[in-house]
């Protein structure tokens, strides 16, 4: 195969095999080369096709045979799937991919994006897919996958399909074309959480450490934001994780809409990367339009962000709770943790400024996870809101101490 860029195309012959020849046609007159994974199930069109429907079913401990006879979409998806994406790896270490582009329905969007997501960040993955209109958090995760809406269903090429699948090839190409692996950066990485709510807080704390040469990744954590951090933690090589915005912990524990999930903070935690915590935003959970945040959580105080997302005031219960979860969590850790409580305020919605202030539960959360955190994790007070300067100041100085010297400051 040439020198040119190689992009990976995850197209199903036996449903889609119109779409696939187009799609191939518009990359390679764009100058790169294809190599096509067919997840067929159903007979493919192709034989020559690169990674054909039989080599990913083996990938998986199958022959196509067996997993037609499943005769369940679902277990067939599941055995392709595996296969796909050990197959495309494989792929990868031999031909080094610049880009990856699919196209599917709600199954061929289910795997392709599986495959995508086991790619790293800023290598182009482009999906075509019906379920772009809206339905996209659990096909792109946490990670850079482009949706596109093919506006018609995938059903042969017409006017607008035809427009549709040439754009997304050419950027596809475009982008593989202009692709260079992620290089190690001579600056330490900071990870950083936030919400606009702190936002006060985290851009001093970011402005800061970039001027003492380190490089900030923030995270917006509306629920996929968190995971992306820790996607990343695991992924690269980060100095330290400045976790001040907790609100996706206490939407899991509390069926929020901006939960992460069981595993949200474990990464920084399990491979020993030092964090530092701060309850930033746990004076809310977030639910949505007013009327169903009210029944999900009645008899609380409220706040309408907007039409469509409601702040919810947490009160002793929660912030307990959080506690004792925090306390589970940081009991495992592998490398040094710290946790700054501020006790006049943990956003902007909890100041005198703002809509849900109560500043006689911050002290109720620091005297719960008193109790929570191992003792060899250190608890510091401050008597300012979590958006002063001193609070901000203090976490980079933390930050200081631990990617300069390797120890944690004192308490």
């Amino acid at each position: 195969m040439s020198s040119k860029p190689k992009v990976l195309m995850i197209v199903t012959l036996d449903t889609k095999a119109v779409e696939a020849k187009f799609i191939r046609q518009v990359l390679e007159s764009e100058g790169v080369d294809v190599i096509h994974l067919d997840a067929s199930i159903r007979e493919s069109t192709d034989p020559n096709v690169e990674i054909p429907p039989e080599a990913i079913a083996a990938a998986a401990g199958k022959t196509i045979q067996e997993v037609r006879d499943l005769r369940h979409e679902g277990k067939c998806q599941a055995v392709m799937i595996e296969g796909a994406v050990k197959c495309a790896l494989q792929a990868q270490a031999k031909h080094g991919f610049s880009g990856i582009i699919g196209v599917g329905g709600s199954m061929g969007t289910a795997l392709g994006t599986v495959v995508m997501q086991a790619f790293p960040y800023g290598l182009a993955k482009v999906m075509v897919s019906t379920m772009a209109s809206g339905f996209t958090r659990p096909f792109v995760g946490a990670k850079d996958i482009i949706m596109v809406n093919p506006v018609c269903d995938i059903a042969g090429l017409n006017s607008i399909t035809r427009d549709v699948f040439r754009n997304a090839a050419i950027a596809t190409a475009a982008m593989a074309k202009n692709y260079s692996p992620v290089r190690t950066e001579p600056k330490p990485l900071i990870a950083m959480t936030t919400l606009s709510t702190t936002d006060r807080c985290t851009v001093r704390v970011r402005k800061s450490l970039e001027q003492k040469g380190y490089e900030v990744m923030v995270f917006h954590t509306l629920g996929t934001g968190g995971m992306a951090m820790d996607q990343i933690v695991r992924e690269r090589d980060v100095a330290a994780v400045v976790d001040v915005s907790l609100v996706e912990i206490n939407d899991y524990l509390n069926n929020g809409l901006c939960s992460a999930g069981p595993d949200r903070a474990k990464a920084a935690l399990d491979k020993g990367v030092p964090v530092i915590f701060a309850p930033g935003n746990a004076d809310f959970m977030v639910s949505g339009p007013l009327d169903v945040a009210k029944a999900q959580f009645p008899g609380k105080r409220y706040h309408v962000h907007n039409q469509a997302l409601t702040a919810v005031r947490t009160e002793a219960g929660e912030l307990q709770r959080l506690a004792r979860h925090m306390g589970e969590l940081i009991a495992n850790a592998k490398g040094p943790v710290s946790f700054f409580v501020p006790l006049k305020g943990f956003s902007h919605h909890d100041s005198p400024e703002g809509h849900l202030h109560d500043p006689s539960l911050c002290p109720v959360f620091s005297q719960a996870l008193k109790k929570a955190l191992p003792a060899s994790v250190p608890l510091t007070e401050f008597n300012c809101h979590i958006n002063d300067p001193q609070f901000a100041d203090a976490i980079v100085e933390q930050v200081l101490a631990y990617t300069r010297q390797g120890q944690p400051a004192a308490a």
